[in-house]
């Protein structure tokens, strides 16, 4: 029995074939990894998340972007897609591609069954070599369950707190923002 040899892309490839795909797909170091759709749950809490964020940056040098804004770390190599980004001051796209965003300040990601592990353990791993980046925001879609992490001032990265109780908030330090579980998780079914 032999082995398969698994393709390898580079950067230019993966964003010619991104560019004319008909669905989201990550690259990280040559292989490329199509992007599961998403539960009613993920999607609802997703544009909760988004008209919430658009409220609390009103009038501020912040803006966000959703899902289809795609996201590269020059310094691993990570082409993805975060449910949502935050990039305060002007956004700053990659050299390679004028459509990829590099200086995101808080990125918010809603958990799912077969995405959680990833999000918490080696996605987290390569987003923390964004410079920018001051928070991440884990979101679960299958509980009420919000984890923040910020940047200490040392670049060492901090778990903040896990809130777990609908009639609370999560406060955003880096933009000056509280957002209420109750917002984040209106209209959602099932959970508790």
């Amino acid at each position: 029995m032999t082995a398969q040899a698994i393709k390898m892309y580079s950067e230019k490839e993966y964003l010619e074939l991104e560019r004319e795909a008909e669905y989201k797909s990550e690259y990280y170091r040559g292989e490329i990894f199509a992007m599961a759709g998403a539960s009613p749950n993920h999607n609802r809490i997703l544009e909760n998340l988004s008209g919430e964020c658009y409220i609390a940056l009103k009038g501020k040098s912040c803006q966000s972007f959703s899902s289809d804004m795609r996201l590269h770390i020059p310094q691993n190599d990570l082409y993805t897609y975060p449910d949502l980004l935050i990039v305060c001051g002007k956004p700053e796209f990659s050299e390679i591609d004028k459509d990829t965003l590099i200086n995101p300040s808080v990125i918010i990601e809603v958990l799912s069954k077969t995405t959680a592990s990833y999000d918490r353990g080696n996605k987290f791993r390569l987003y923390r070599s964004i410079s920018t980046l001051m928070e991440y925001i884990l979101v679960d879609s299958l509980s009420v369950s919000v984890e923040v992490f910020r940047k200490n001032e040392d670049g060492s990265w901090t778990f903040v707190s896990e809130i777990n109780n609908i009639e609370e908030q999560i406060l955003l330090t880096s933009i000056n923002a509280q957002l209420k579980l109750s917002d984040i998780y209106a209209q959602t079914n099932g959970l508790v």
